[in-house]
């Protein structure tokens, strides 16, 4: 049995237009499924645990973004899901390599897909498939979040240009395994996947099946060195800047005065306590 976990109105609508075409699809091909679809995430996910409970080996099918994805991963317990990209970002999808633009592929990849194990990151008590950071990045969130207009990715871009101005470096203390260390930083970013916000490759070189989390630091630079550098990170080579350093470690402690994000969901203010879960997921891929 699927159950097709789908929140229409991500990526502007898409999430309703890929759930009809997998929907069409599972029909035409006599397979068994049940849609577990509402305007209210907090339905959806009541809804899950209770179709879950009745089918206890189902495999569950996100149809959505990133912020499904993290919704999922964090209540389901053991069943295996597949993943049909449907959002704005699709950031884990990118992570497993999976077609953004294919929902009857992706389907009928799930179908026939083995199950791997991957891992997760944990943050407090909450799963992440992708990337913890704090930071400029979640300050623009936290600025994004409150406009109305525009939509999109757009409204990313309009967040950044309004708060990087009066934007200023926040002193860190950062524990990696158990070693110290104090800096100061414009962002630090805690990846199990390689990249966040559609595709901007923030830790190029991070595997979802390594056990391990990168850890990526932006040292201070002027407002006018951070836009220059900026466009670099879509293709990963922003690594090479003498500002940025890359390391990897299992556990993870940040303390500052700062607010972080994971897989685009507010996460809350710091200190944080970052883990990694190995094999944690069961993915159809």
């Amino acid at each position: 049995m699927l159950i097709l976990f789908a929140n229409p109105r991500s990526g502007r609508g898409k999430g309703a237009r890929v759930l009809s075409i997998v929907e069409a699809f599972l029909k035409t091909n006599n397979e068994d499924f049940i849609t577990v679809s509402t305007n209210s995430l907090e339905e959806s996910l009541t809804s899950l645990a209770q179709t879950i409970d009745k089918n206890l080996k189902s495999k569950v099918v996100v149809i959505g973004g990133d912020g499904m994805v993290h919704a999922a991963i964090n209540s389901i317990d053991g069943n295996p899901i597949g993943v049909i990209p449907a959002g704005t970002g699709n950031d884990f999808a990118r992570a497993l390599g999976l077609q953004l633009e294919d929902p009857i592929g992706n389907i009928r990849n799930v179908l026939s897909a083995n199950v791997e194990e991957f891992d997760l990151g944990k943050v407090d008590n909450q799963y992440f498939a992708a990337i913890c950071s704090t930071g400029f990045d979640s300050i623009v969130n936290e600025r994004a979040n409150k406009l109305r207009w525009p939509h999109g990715k757009m409204k990313y871009n309009i967040a950044m240009l309004l708060e990087l101005p009066r934007f200023k470096p926040r002193s860190y203390d950062i524990v990696i395994d158990g070693k110290l260390t104090q800096t100061r930083a414009m962002l630090i970013a805690v990846a199990n996947g390689m990249s966040y916000g559609g595709g901007m490759k923030v830790c190029p070189n991070a595997q979802l099946q390594d056990g391990l989390l990168d850890i990526m630091i932006l040292a201070p630079v002027s407002k006018f060195e951070f836009i220059r550098i900026f466009p670099s990170v879509f293709k990963g080579k922003h690594v090479s800047h003498p500002a940025v350093s890359i390391t990897q470690g299992r556990s993870i402690q940040i303390s500052a005065n700062a607010v972080a994000y994971a897989d685009g969901e507010r996460v809350g203010p710091l200190p944080l306590d970052i883990s990694i879960s190995p094999n944690r997921l069961k993915v159809l891929r």
